[in-house]
């Protein structure tokens, strides 16, 4: 979920594949001019930070993300919090835990890893009993893929896409994984509901009937296939097509890509309810599509082209009364897809001392993506070796990330309103900067001078303008609109 499509590689450093990490104190700051967005943030980094672990734990480096008091950290959680997690330092936390998912990848658990794993090394107890018996939401596999590509776009940390480990991980999820659980683009809305349940099997043990929900959604009886799902695996094979072309396999990237555009056009043609004009969320075993409520998953999967079915995802979710889980979401995914003002109050709603939960961990890694990657539009892209930057906030207030650890490096970041950012490249090696602007310019001033400004559309469906500076280690680059038509 990149804001900016850049369509061919511009200038790729070697330096950002390296893998130890420089920036990884949470030597993070933010200001702004809007002191209720500087005290969320400010409650944001100190909360999230208040959940890391002991590095000295017997699982390693890790923090938490799961059920508060649980000392453990969930697939789903992680997969949410990572890059929170990364730009408050947390890159060595990152990858043990990651690790320690992919490695857990078995065929005595049919190609599952563990839901979640404990301080002790451990699956939690409370999900786990044997290799047969165990609570499993079958988008973890996928969303752990997608976890991978946004983790190595972000810090070019190559052991991200190309580690046999996490290979053998990708290769058996979107393979065996996906026959063994019957989740073949064919066989949505025919297969089993549980396909692998434990025998003698035992309506009444939660490890027999949530093992293999094929959904996030846990409370809908004799679910078949959700929505949800259906985006996780779309945006499994889609990180891999993309992991796959980055590693130089371009036939298999492709194959996988075409795989990927069955589940997107099984779910067109199936999920939309032309009547109500949204989409189903599940199909449950009587053969009945239903409707839970809004899926913010369509959005955090990037599973929607046609901006009109996006919106309505959109406005569903906003009217909606969500649990806090749901709402973490949304700072980042609303800033994505132009809904500024509503991802503001997010922000702000969450960071409530009086908003029920907001202790649930998700909560505050998600205000610190929604504010660095989504309000200030910091978005690094290791495969092009670019950083790109974009205001998406209220014109009039100023903002400044100093410190941000991306892509083996550091840089800050000062937006002076939606017309003037300024960056700075702290690191030790040149970096490739494309500083946007919402709407269409002629032209981009950069230090002062007029540069020929080119036209893309983001993941809002509006036009924004860019140009491409290299800046020097050390450097401070001011770029401005020259003139809007």
């Amino acid at each position: 979920m990149f804001f900016f499509k850049i369509k061919k590689m511009i200038i790729t450093f070697s330096g950002i594949c390296i893998c130890v990490f420089a920036f990884g104190q949470a030597s993070i700051s933010f200001q702004s001019s809007d002191k209720a967005l500087e005290d969320a943030f400010i409650w944001a980094k100190n909360t999230a930070l208040n959940y890391k672990g002991d590095q000295n734990d017997v699982v390693g480096p890790w923090y938490e993300a799961a059920l508060p008091q649980r000392d453990a950290f969930c697939i789903r959680d992680v997969s949410h919090q990572c890059i929170g997690a990364e730009i408050l330092g947390m890159s060595r936390e990152n990858k043990n835990m990651i690790s320690k998912f992919v490695s857990h990848i078995s065929e005595s658990k049919n190609w599952c890893s563990y839901w979640e794993i404990n301080k002790w090394n451990k699956p939690a107890p409370v999900d786990y009993k044997n290799d047969r018996e165990f609570w499993y939401n079958l988008n973890a596999n996928f969303d752990l893929i997608y976890a991978c590509r946004r983790l190595y776009q972000w810090t070019g940390n190559k052991s991200y896409i190309n580690d046999p480990v996490f290979s053998n991980f990708f290769e058996r999820s979107l393979n065996e994984y996906v026959k063994e659980w019957v989740l073949e683009a064919d066989s949505l809305l025919t297969r089993p509901s549980l396909p692998n349940s434990p025998v003698p099997f035992n309506k009444n043990n939660m490890f027999h009937t949530s093992h293999g929900l094929p959904s996030y959604i846990e409370n809908i009886p004799d679910l078949k296939m959700s929505a949800d799902l259906i985006a996780a695996i779309y945006q499994g094979f889609t990180s891999y097509s993309l992991i796959l072309k980055e590693n130089g396999s371009d036939a298999q990237s492709t194959s996988y890509a075409q795989i990927a555009a069955k589940y997107k056009e099984h779910f067109e043609s199936k999920w939309w309810d032309t009547a109500k004009e949204h989409y189903y969320t599940h199909y449950t075993g009587d053969g009945k599509f239903g409707n839970e409520g809004a899926d913010v998953f369509l959005l955090w999967f990037n599973m929607l082209n046609d901006s009109i079915k996006r919106n309505s995802v959109v406005e569903d979710l906003i009217s909606a009364d969500l649990n806090v889980e749901t709402m973490s979401y949304l700072p980042y995914l609303l800033y994505l897809n132009g809904y500024l003002d509503q991802a503001y109050r997010y922000i702000l709603h969450l960071s409530d001392p009086n908003t029920k939960r907001r202790e649930y961990p998700e909560v505050s890694f998600g205000v610190i993506e929604g504010i660095i990657q989504g309000l200030m539009g910091i978005d690094p892209d290791a495969r092009s070796g670019t950083i790109s930057t974009i205001f998406r906030g209220k014109a009039q207030i100023e903002v400044t990330a100093d410190d941000v650890p991306v892509l083996n490096s550091a840089i800050k970041v000062q937006h002076f309103g939606s017309g003037k950012t300024l960056y700075m490249n702290k690191g030790s090696f040149p970096m490739n900067w494309i500083a946007g602007f919402a709407g269409k310019h002629s032209s981009i001033n950069v230090d002062g001078k007029p540069v020929k400004a080119s036209f893309d559309k983001g993941s809002d469906g509006k036009v924004f303008s860019f140009v491409n500076i290299v800046v020097q280690t050390g450097q401070q680059v001011n770029a401005s609109v020259q003139r809007t038509e």
